[in-house]
Parts: structure tokens; C-alpha cells; sequence
């Protein structure tokens, strides 16, 4: 049997890889020791923070594959990039929307993904260990573990644009062109949310938001949001409505309607 065949080993490995960063960051969450940053200056754009949680966290990670899965790649926010030699890679985003983990609110994750030699991711996890919730995507389901248990999620039957509910971490670091796209969506549906980072995706799959659009993301963004939201029976495309690539534009819908409708604004921005 092919890996690929059987992912349940690596269903359950990352979990325990979710399981570790938990216990790295939760020492550091409203508890900041200090803070650099990857950027110089202030502002929107001038300003990547950057915090021992994070390297803590995907040290934990990188510390277990390199014991369970020694010759899959890794391909990480914090560290260098590894080898692949059975041509399956891990993507790791310990803290995705560190900005929202320095103020002190709920709405970060831990992103972990899985690709196969295709690069396709095929597993993903999204994170949130403040409020109690871990949305994981596999080819053909999706379920949410939390206090209560583990459940079967999917996205809602929304097929109107205009009924929608719609996010985006920040339209301000929108080029111009895509802040053009983002304002015409904003303007046809009826609720829109931000600075959700990831988790608005990880809500995409479980049924209240119904569509995020984003641009400007790295491949350790994009790769665990991608499994999670097809396995909930969504869709994600690139602003033209084609794969989505590791990295750069991507949106993702609860149904082929508001797909469609938004994608009449967004695939004039598309780069």
C-alpha cells in the first residue's frame, strides 16, 4: 500500500506534532517576553513580528519529524528549509498571525500541512489551542476536535454572494488593484470580517464564513488551509479560479455560486 493510500499514520502524527507546539507556545501567549522583528520600522508592511513562541514552537515540530519522519523535507516560516528525499514535504506555520498572538488575541493558529511528491497538499491542521479548537482536512472529509469531542464539518450552503459572509486578514496591504476587488465583494455581501488570519478558513470549513480572499501569502500560509477547506466540501482557487499556488493570491468558497461572483472582481486584480 502506497503512502498516499494510507495517510492515517500521518493523520495521527500530526496531531501529536499539533500537540507539541501547544505545549511550546502556551508558556508565551499574554506573556511576552520580547519581541523582534523581521522587518525595519512601523506600520502596516514595515513590521513582521517575531517571537521566541514561534521558534519554540516549530523547533518542537521539526524535533519529532526529524525522529518519525527522517527523510520528508521541511519547509518552515522560522528555519531553513530541508531536503526531501521520499518527496513528501511538511509546510509548518507555528504562529500564523503573530501580529494578532502580540496583542493578545484568540484568532492565531498553528498551521501544519502535508504534501505529496506531487506537491499537493493532501492533510492540513489548523489550530487554535486558546479556544479549544483543531480543524483537520484530508482528501474527502474534515472534522473539528474540541472539549466536546471529534465531529464531521462542512461548509455552508450558501450559493449567493450577496447572503455571504466574507474575510480578509487586512485590506489595507491590498495593492491597489486587489484593494479595487476586495471592495467590490465587500459591497455585494452582506457581513464582512478581518484580521481572523487563518482561523476565518478554519471557519470557512466549519460552515460560518463563506468566502476569505488573500493575497501576498507565503507556501507555509497557503498549504494547510487547502486540505481543510476542500475536505469540508469547499473550494480553492487562485484569483483566476485556477489551482491555487503555494504562495501569493488564493480564495476559498463554501459553493460554486459565490465562488463565481467573486471571482468577476478578483480576476481583474489577478496576478
Amino acid at each position: 500500500m502506497t503512502r498516499l493510500a494510507d495517510l492515517s499514520p500521518d493523520l495521527a502524527l500530526i496531531g501529536r506534532l499539533a500537540d507539541a507546539a501547544r505545549s511550546a507556545i502556551a508558556p508565551h501567549f499574554r506573556n511576552l517576553a520580547g519581541i523582534d522583528g523581521k522587518g525595519a520600522g512601523t506600520g502596516l508592511k514595515g513590521f513582521d513580528p517575531v517571537t521566541e513562541a514561534d521558534r519554540a514552537a516549530e523547533r518542537a515540530i521539526r524535533d519529532i519529524l526529524a525522529i518519525e519522519r527522517p527523510g520528508d523535507g521541511v519547509t518552515g516560516e522560522e528555519y531553513p528549509e530541508t531536503a526531501s528525499d521520499t518527496g513528501w514535504r511538511w509546510y509548518l506555520d507555528p504562529i500564523d498571525g503573530t501580529r494578532a498572538f502580540v496583542a493578545g488575541l484568540p484568532v492565531w493558529t498553528t498551521l501544519i500541512a502535508l504534501a505529496d511528491p506531487e506537491g499537493t497538499p493532501v492533510i492540513g491542521l489548523i489550530d487554535q489551542p486558546v479556544v479549544g479548537e483543531r480543524y483537520l482536512g484530508w482528501p474527502g472529509g474534515a472534522a473539528l476536535e474540541s472539549a466536546s469531542g471529534r465531529a464531521p464539518i462542512a461548509v455552508s450552503p450558501c450559493t449567493d454572494l450577496r447572503e455571504a459572509t466574507i474575510a480578509t486578514t487586512d485590506p489595507f496591504i491590498f495593492t491597489p488593484p486587489e484593494q479595487g476587488a476586495w471592495n467590490h465583494l465587500r459591497a455585494a455581501a452582506r457581513i464582512s470580517r478581518y484580521g481572523l488570519d487563518a482561523y476565518a478558513y478554519a471557519r470557512l470549513a466549519g460552515g460560518t464564513v463563506d468566502l476569505v480572499a488573500e493575497s501576498g501569502l507565503k507556501a507555509w500560509d497557503v498549504a494547510a488551509l487547502i486540505p481543510v477547506v476542500r475536505g469540508a466540501g469547499g473550494l480553492a482557487t487562485d484569483w483566476r479560479g485556477n489551482t491555487p499556488r503555494l504562495g501569493g493570491q488564493i480564495v476559498c468558497a463554501a459553493s460554486e455560486g459565490v465562488l463565481e461572483q467573486a471571482l468577476l472582481a478578483l480576476r481583474r486584480a489577478a496576478d
